[in-house]
């Protein structure tokens, strides 16, 4: 029993010690970030060590409901899209793509574009990076067992990641990422 408590000591001494170090080495550098940058960090890299899969690590995923079917997500994804103002800028069947360069038959892939222009250009005057983002990406898929999923990439590190973005910005992303979460868990429940 001694020796358990004396290792978990240690350890916990180690760990101490590690944090002051990086605190010391990266402090400032740190200081100058958002404060939301820490959890939406440790999110990731919980998700990293969970999945050992980096973009499972860096995504949204939600199942879709039991017996709805693609079309019926995807009226109701559009549906919802236009409640929010937020345009329906395209869509890639991707399934059918590659059933077509195959020859066969593939599981159900498509990718769905939304986007609000006036935000996007906001985005695209603060910094050019925010153009990989655009137009907002959700995916339906059908995994290999059959299921159904919404996807769409975790947008915390991008509002959240590096220094506070401006005040404006800010909230304009923090209403997208709500608005597309809104288009993916109703859309996974066919909700209008």
């Amino acid at each position: 029993m001694g020796f358990i408590r004396n290792l978990l000591a240690i350890i916990g001494l180690v760990a101490v010690l590690g944090i002051g170090t990086l605190y010391g080495k990266y402090g400032d550098v740190l200081s100058g970030f958002d404060p939301g940058a820490g959890k939406a960090y440790m999110e990731m890299i919980e998700k990293l060590l969970e999945t050992k899969n980096a973009a499972e690590a860096s995504i949204w995923k939600i199942p879709v409901e039991e017996g709805l079917t693609a079309e019926e997500v995807e009226e109701t994804m559009k549906f919802v899209a236009n409640e929010h103002n937020m345009s329906h800028v395209g869509e890639l069947p991707l399934s059918k793509d590659i059933e077509a360069k195959k020859g066969e038959s593939y599981r159900f892939v498509k990718i769905f574009l939304f986007c609000n222009s006036l935000t996007a250009a906001i985005m695209l005057d603060y910094s050019d990076a925010y153009s990989a983002y655009l137009p907002c990406r959700v995916t339906l898929i059908e995994d290999q067992a059959g299921k159904l999923w919404l996807v769409a990439l975790n947008m915390d590190l991008m509002i959240y990641g590096g220094e506070p973005l401006p005040s404006e910005l800010k909230q304009e992303a923090i209403q997208v990422k709500e608005y597309i979460l809104d288009i993916m868990n109703r859309g996974a429940t066919g909700e209008f």
